[in-house]
């Protein structure tokens, strides 16, 4: 199985979800190092693994590309169980666990220890609400999750997902600009990538109660 979701239906859903971020301006990560994925802050090392075999998943690496894992969804998750997602903590941690005892009871090994086609397997049974142990329900952390992990791939690096643009390159978004020529307007141009986040431009700032200021 090339993933439990194709990139196909991803897309459709990250759509439909604005692949937007839920972090304010006053909790974006510093740059990372290219290539580099932050440490955990918030979850432990457990619960981490467990996330990132989950978001691993969600949007896997294929022939095409590198996914969710490599973009760094994950991270964006932890860093913002500690802020705006801070109302999902306990549903995270609680979700984590009863995630990996499910796949403990289905199939006798921990999630993180499956095979994808297993992994996927389990997924598919929280996504139908036939998995047991959740609260409310086991759709409900998958869909949270899944949100979650769209919003990590393809929101503005700035937030502390989307490294080293990957979500973008997936995507074909060209980047933020601030001017568009005719030419780039074309049904046949292909724009080439800034690789730029709008808060790496001058107009776009944060002041200490981390409303965006326009320095204009």
């Amino acid at each position: 199985m090339a993933g439990f979701l194709s990139r196909r239906e991803i897309l459709k859903r990250a759509a439909a979800a604005g692949m937007t971020t839920a972090l304010p301006v006053q909790t974006m990560a510093q740059a990372l190092p290219s290539g580099a994925r932050a440490a955990f802050e918030n979850l432990n090392t457990s619960e981490s693994e467990i996330l990132e075999a989950i978001v691993a998943r969600f949007i896997p690496s294929d022939e095409n590309g590198p996914g969710a894992l490599e973009a760094g969804a994950a991270n964006y998750i932890d860093k913002g169980l500690a802020d705006t997602l801070a109302s999902s903590q306990a549903a995270y941690r609680v979700g984590l666990v009863a995630l990996d005892l499910y796949a403990r009871e289905s199939t006798g090994e921990a999630f993180t220890a499956l095979g994808p086609g297993e992994q996927d397997s389990v997924l598919e049974h929280l996504e139908q609400n036939r998995a047991s142990g959740f609260q409310p329900d086991a759709a409900s952390f998958f869909n949270m999750v899944l949100l979650h992990t769209i919003q990590g791939t393809f929101c503005d690096p700035a937030y502390g997902g989307n490294l080293d643009f990957i979500g973008w390159e997936m995507i074909g978004y060209p980047g933020i600009r601030l001017g568009v020529t005719a030419e780039q307007q074309r049904m046949d141009s292909f724009p080439e990538m800034t690789r730029v986040s709008a808060y790496d431009l001058q107009m776009f700032d944060a002041d200490s109660t981390g409303e965006r200021t326009d320095d204009g």
